[in-house]
């Protein structure tokens, strides 16, 4: 027998939800295998494999979200600030951009779900520096290959109760 597929029959309001609960599940297991591996491992170790999974998830996050609003790579700024707003991220997260040119973007995130559960159980800021440049570089990198992306502040860098993390992307004219 052939199940139904509920989606097609739901409101905007009952697809948005889905769409958040998908999003806090793909967030949800992302910390769970870290964790596996922080307790078998180590910290160091599991930092390491997250790295690399971000290294791979994120340019076909870049590319999903591309193809389905029907860019091509090389749209620059503009782009980013695009797709950056379409990232899993963007159902969880508070995101804010503080400055935008043609050539220059700052993107800030003022609050973030994983910092936030983190502080609200007494625990530290997540130190997800390190991952964060792999992360927000390889996404920028394969939205247009000319943007370059710094760190302007994440954990366990010390920063304003604002925000948590601050990126600067730059394009780079060859």
């Amino acid at each position: 027998m052939d199940l139904d597929y509920p989606f097609e029959k739901m409101s905007r309001e009952e697809l948005l939800g889905w769409l958040q609960d998908a999003a806090k599940l793909w967030l949800a297991h992302d910390g769970l295998w870290f964790q596996a591996i922080e307790k078998v491992d180590g910290m160091d170790q599991a930092m390491a494999h997250d790295t690399t999974a971000w290294s791979r998830f994120s340019p076909i996050e870049a590319r999903r979200i591309m193809k389905r609003l029907g860019l091509e790579p090389g749209g620059g700024i503009e782009a980013l600030v695009t797709c950056l707003q379409y990232r899993l991220y963007a159902h969880l997260n508070e995101q804010e951009l503080v400055e935008k040119s043609d050539t220059h973007c700052i993107f800030r995130m003022k609050k973030c779900r994983v910092q936030l559960a983190r502080n609200r159980h007494g625990l530290p800021d997540f130190p997800c520096k390190s991952v964060g440049i792999v992360e927000y570089s390889t996404f920028a990198r394969t939205i247009d290959p000319r943007l370059n992306c710094r760190c302007l502040g994440c954990p366990p860098d010390a920063h304003p109760d604002s925000w948590y993390c601050a990126w600067e992307f730059t394009l780079e004219e060859n």
